[in-house]
């Protein structure tokens, strides 16, 4: 079997699994946060941080609630890892460096899960532990809450009411992310991955010296890590790492994991306004950027310009042997499109181009399928842009599910996706006019601007990949990534949920001649559109200077 053929089936066999799992999942996700029961657990959940499941919240005080949770990740992670040299289990590594302590509290409460440290070097069992897997699940579960208030308010008439934030983020961890995780972990335990509190031990020779690994809860890790769309991994190598991902199947089950909720939540969508038909038109937007992404990407690394690409099959470099160029493409492209960050091979070493498109992803939003809830609620906000052209283009005022779309609307959409290219945009040309930050390019021209361009654009849209080359561990970079990612995450979720607000209070209009059926294919291809000419507006200078100019040299 070719290894073109190869990357095929895989991609086949992925889709399929997904297919599958859509409408069971999505159901259930639309149960879990319709329910006016609690289970008994989440009760004492309740009853020991002094929340009130059942009061109905205004979008203020739900943002209140985002804010002051995840500030509290902030400083307990931040505090844990100063503290790591006099904690039990530290496997003798010393307490973390202020500047990457406050990047890695901000990496992981952002769920955006950017390393500047090898973890295997760096970070103890009880780190690790109690503090990057909690957040694992917790930020991603404060996404997803976030995605289903803005869906309430499309749903809500007149009240303003969009839930409770405490019943949202307890519901998302104990009911969806910890049930599906623990299988998940099962699965790759069983398949070669570790799980396990050991030491550091000496494993044999290696270049004249001794090689040493340290164990760890590596499988339950890497579970929640692909499942939550967080990314951050047990060591440095990340996804590629055979105690994290031991074989072809592996990979494939992980990158199954990292799009199971991001595309089952549109079924949730539908469910929840009405329609499961427009969880379908927002599906099938998702998955004919995501599908189209992994053909470019595999058509960038099987082409064979050069007699090295043509001996190997393809571009190798970069890659690992276990799981090939087909297998690494639709990786990368899933981890992009995704808010997911993990790795199975290392992204500078792609083609020019190929690395261009795991960028695009991220610049696009990570909205095709997205990250767990953070890809919907960027979806649809790209899908109240869509409806407003669409109306300026008839003269008539836009609406989307029910709900007009007026100036109040539009001004936060407008607001939402303006922010992050602001942060990457700026961020990137201030490193690049400074001297200190130039030095940490391993690279230099156009490729060496990719890496500073690549770090930027994965920190403020809470992807954490790595362009690789770039030596990130210095103050300006644990700095200003870790503010970009602050930003990049919380920023935006006040507009979401301003929005939400907003049309909670609107009164549903009804449907009549002239309003534009949002279920229908010319309007997913009208989104799809809107998302590509938003966003090569916005970064093709950027792009020129990087990728596409060392793709086309």
């Amino acid at each position: 079997m070719g290894p073109v053929l190869a990357g095929v089936l895989q991609l086949l066999a992925l889709m399929a699994a997904l297919a599958l799992a859509y409408k069971p999942l999505g159901t259930y996700m639309a149960k879990v946060y319709t329910s006016d029961k609690h289970l008994r657990v989440e009760k004492w959940i309740y009853k020991g941080i002094g929340a009130d499941p059942d009061t109905e919240m205004r979008w203020p005080a739900y943002l209140r609630g985002v804010l002051a949770f995840s500030l509290a990740g902030v400083l307990f992670l931040y505090v844990l890892q100063r503290l790591q040299g006099v904690l039990p289990g530290s496997l003798g590594f010393a307490s973390i460096d202020p500047d990457q302590a406050f990047n890695t509290a901000a990496s992981f409460v952002s769920n955006t899960n950017w390393q500047s440290y090898s973890g295997e070097q760096a970070m103890g069992h009880v780190v690790q532990t109690a503090g990057l897997a909690v957040q694992n699940f917790v930020s991603a579960a404060v996404g997803i809450a976030v995605a289903v208030t803005l869906v309430r308010g499309f749903a809500g008439s007149r009240t303003g009411e969009l839930g409770n934030f405490w019943s949202d983020l307890v519901r998302g961890v104990v009911r969806l992310l910890v049930p599906i995780a623990v299988v998940g972990a099962l699965v790759l335990v069983a398949c070669g991955a570790i799980q396990n509190f050991s030491g550091i031990h000496e494993v044999g020779q290696f270049m004249g010296g001794t090689q040493e690994w340290n164990g760890g809860a590596v499988a339950s890790q890497e579970a929640i890590k692909e499942l939550g769309t967080n990314g951050g991994g047990y060591f440095n190598a990340n996804s590629s790492h055979p105690f994290e991902n031991p074989t072809p199947f592996t990979n494939l089950f992980e990158i199954f994991l990292i799009l199971l909720i991001p595309f089952s939540i549109t079924r949730t969508f539908g469910i929840m306004v009405g329609s499961v038909r427009q969880g379908y038109a927002i599906l099938a937007t998702m998955a004919t950027i995501w599908v189209g992404f992994v053909a470019l990407m595999m058509w960038t690394e099987f082409a064979h310009h050069g007699p090295a690409f043509q001996a190997a099959g393809g571009a190798y470099e970069g890659k690992e042997v276990r799981f090939g160029v087909g297998a690494s493409s639709i990786f990368a492209v899933s981890t992009t499109l995704t808010s997911t960050g993990a790795v199975d091979s290392f992204h500078s070493s792609f083609t020019g181009l190929g690395g261009g498109i795991a960028m695009l992803g991220m610049m696009l939003g990570e909205i095709a399928p997205g990250g767990v809830g953070s890809g919907l609620y960027g979806m649809l906000i790209m899908a109240i842009i869509a409806v407003f052209i669409a109306g300026l283009m008839v003269g008539r005022t836009p609406e989307y599910l029910g709900k007009k779309i007026g100036s109040r609307e539009i001004k936060l959409a407008a607001c939402y996706i303006l922010i992050t290219p602001a942060l990457v945009l700026v961020f990137t040309a201030c490193a690049m006019a400074l001297p200190a930050p130039a030095n940490s390019m391993t690279n230099s021209g156009a490729h060496g601007f990719s890496e500073i361009l690549y770090a930027y654009t994965s920190g403020a849209n809470n992807n954490g990949s790595a362009f690789a080359g770039l030596n990130a561990d210095t103050q300006w970079f644990n700095t200003t990534i870790g503010l970009a990612m602050l930003l990049g995450r919380f920023v935006p979720m006040v507009f979401v949920l301003a929005l939400a607000g907003s049309l909670a209070e609107q009164k549903p209009v009804p449907v009549t001649a002239g309003t534009l059926r949002t279920d229908k294919p010319l309007y997913t291809g009208l989104l799809v559109g809107t998302i590509i000419i938003i966003t090569g507006l916005t970064y093709f200078p950027a792009l020129a200077l990087g990728p596409l100019a060392e793709g086309l040299a």
